[in-house]
């Protein structure tokens, strides 16, 4: 069973680890726009940006602390970044899967190169690391619900 305290630097890691995973898949994205020649493709160039702004902001977020910044409504917040990050990731995975196959807003890979395997291992690792937190995140909000209440001491009035 887990103490509270290695529950906590579980989550933190876990964050984190997503944190930076979200950065590298928007790294990657931005990269393959600049120096991969993806910017001159009408759509998937646009994509490719768009990716990168969006990951890059989320996994900023994911490192800011929502909890303390928001109070009451942090956890909310870590719900809706963490669900926002994992769709990045997870939509990029499959979009890439999908363009290795049939042509996808008319572009199709041309073959499992070493840029595109860096990619679906950094997209799976980051889906997999956010789906995680995610776990953790809404099992933390569970466990807080059902915790039992401390009981309210009474001062003497003497």
């Amino acid at each position: 069973m887990f103490t509270p305290r290695i529950a906590r630097v579980t989550f933190l890691a876990t964050r984190v680890l997503a944190a930076a995973l979200l950065l590298f898949v928007g790294v990657d994205h931005y990269y393959e726009y600049s120096a991969g020649q993806y910017s001159v493709l009408p759509t998937i160039g646009t994509l490719f940006l768009l990716n990168f702004i969006s990951a890059t902001a989320l996994g900023l977020l994911l490192l800011f602390p929502l909890q303390h910044i928001l109070r009451r409504f942090g956890r909310g917040a870590l719900v809706i970044v963490t669900l926002g990050g994992f769709g990045v990731a997870a939509t990029s995975l499959a979009a890439l899967l999908v363009s290795e196959q049939t042509r996808l807003f008319g572009w199709m890979e041309p073959n499992y190169r070493p840029a595109i395997l860096v990619a679906i291992a950094s997209e799976v690792a980051a889906t997999l690391c956010l789906g995680l937190l995610l776990v953790l995140t809404l099992r933390a909000k569970r466990s807080v619900a059902n915790a039992p209440k401390a009981p309210a001491t009474q001062a003497s009035c003497a």
